[in-house]
């Protein structure tokens, strides 16, 4: 989860970028949209595989119960954020949309969801 919260932050550093150049109406660093691509990609496959991995551990090999601390359910509104703004990422890449702000907003509340996900999740560490 860590590497996916590192490759994350990289495609929202970039993803800033964009914005910033967008809004100030100057010249997109060359590259700078594939870049954010090629890193958010990754970063929301590994965010979700880690959400579907993390209670089927905490069942599986802590006999706990699933989504019974306040890291899972924070968890869930993480993993719901990157997919709000994974659709809104695809449909922009495709050209079918305008909605930047839109996913730009999501990105970055799925971003602060995780962070708190995984502050919260240190007390669940054995």
């Amino acid at each position: 989860m860590v590497a996916g919260l590192v490759v994350s932050g990289i495609a929202l550093r970039h993803g800033l970028a964009l914005r910033r150049s967008r809004r100030f109406r100057t010249p997109r660093p060359r590259g700078l949209r594939e870049s954010h691509l090629r890193f958010a990609k990754p970063a929301v496959a590994m965010l979700l595989l880690g959400f579907c991995v993390g209670p089927i551990s905490a069942v599986w090999l802590r006999g706990w119960e699933p989504l019974q601390s306040f890291h899972g359910w924070v968890g869930v509104v993480a993993a719901a954020l990157f997919i709000v703004a994974a659709i809104f990422g695809r449909r922009l890449e495709r050209g079918r949309s305008r909605a930047f702000d839109a996913h730009a907003l999501a990105g970055l509340l799925a971003m602060l969801a995780a962070l708190i996900a995984a502050v919260a999740g240190f007390e669940l560490t054995p």
